[in-house]
């Protein structure tokens, strides 16, 4: 048996970040995923992205990674210019080399992963949505087939909505990893661990543990007013919002 940590919408938030990554190390886990939003909103994205491309075995892209890569989007939002800025050419080079999604075999099950959706990164599923919506994110797409899918996943992994779940339907799993940076469910970051037969192509047990690890929210909040007063980082206020309250902002 195998376990893989699964990370999620970090956006920026260091002492979450390192706080879940001692966890992961604590745990003996030496195989990270990484479901996107490494940047975006939080106060220190060059160094979050590093610090994941420097941890993680296999990142995809978020939406926030696709946004500051745009051009045109980039032109038109003072927030993801800002973000760009921080980032550099090299990074931005690895942004976009990303893939869209991750799939692999574990206990005789196809496991798919991606950041929103399987049509796009910014294509929103909530745990309340419809079972039409949510039995969508099983489907194959020219974006999935893109990061060399095949066939019908058993299981499905995503992030981008910060809230951790998992529920069964029409014996398929389906599970949210929630995030790392700006939660909206408790003021702890979160993670997955997947624990199989990883690329076992025979029926074996197969677990996901939802983790939440508590981290100095004051010192990112600190952290996150320097950059806003000496940098004129934008969106201050809901992103103190969200690591406080878990509300969304505007």
């Amino acid at each position: 048996m195998e376990r893989i940590a699964i990370i999620s919408d970090i956006h920026g938030n260091m002492p979450a970040l390192r706080a879940v990554l001692k966890d992961i190390a604590g745990r003996g886990i030496t195989r990270i995923q990484c479901l996107g939003d490494m940047v975006g909103k939080g106060p220190e994205p060059a160094e979050a992205l590093d610090l994941v491309r420097e941890s993680c075995e296999s990142v995809v892209i978020g939406n926030w990674e696709s946004m500051v890569i745009d051009e045109e989007n980039v032109e038109g939002d003072p927030a993801a210019r800002w973000h760009r800025d921080r980032l550099g050419g090299a990074r931005l080079n690895y942004i976009r080399s990303l893939p869209f999604g991750l799939e692999w075999e574990m206990s005789g099950r196809k496991v798919r992963l991606f950041h929103a959706s399987p049509e796009s990164v910014y294509v929103r599923v909530q745990p309340w949505a419809s079972e039409k919506e949510r039995l969508g994110l099983f489907l194959n797409t020219e974006a999935t087939a893109g990061s060399g899918a095949s066939g019908k996943p058993d299981i499905v992994g995503y992030g981008d909505i910060h809230h951790a779940y998992l529920q069964y339907l029409h014996r398929r799993m389906l599970f949210n990893a929630g995030s790392v940076g700006t939660p909206r469910d408790e003021p702890t970051a979160c993670f997955c661990i997947m624990e199989g037969v990883w690329q076992g192509k025979n029926p074996a047990p197969l677990s996901i543990q939802f983790i939440r690890v508590p981290y100095n929210i004051e010192e990112a909040a600190a952290i996150a007013r320097k950059k806003a007063e000496q940098e004129g980082m934008p969106g201050l206020d809901v992103f103190l919002r969200q690591l406080t309250t878990m509300r969304p902002g505007k």
